[in-house]
């Protein structure tokens, strides 16, 4: 995972071309630590070549507001047809629901 500012986020979404996964996170959030711990995991378990983006949502209120992003954690799915709204999840269960999601989204 690369952590990505807003100006680097907004482009890589309006860029068509490879789908990416974007974690959206709190640094203060108990949460989203546990909730990045079970996406490192499934980023293992990815092709190596899926984008994988986080950003924490204090420094992203412009992103925050234009993909009405309502609480963290959330994974953002972001096909490579940049024309559809991305798919969020904010129930961060397990590997395997992360895992479902993406490859749902992402095939």
């Amino acid at each position: 995972m690369k952590e990505m500012n807003q100006t680097e986020l907004l482009a890589l979404l309006a860029q068509p071309g490879e789908p990416l996964v974007v974690f959206l996170y709190t640094p203060l959030c108990g949460t989203c630590k546990a909730a990045r711990r079970m996406l490192e995991v499934a980023e293992h378990l990815l092709p190596p070549d899926l984008r994988i983006a986080e950003g924490n949502v204090n420094l992203l209120p412009q992103l925050v507001q234009s993909l009405k992003i309502s609480s963290v954690p959330a994974l953002l799915a972001v096909p490579s047809d940049r024309s559809a709204e991305p798919n969020i999840l904010y129930s961060i269960g397990s590997v395997e629901r992360v895992l479902a999601f993406i490859r749902g989204v992402n095939s």
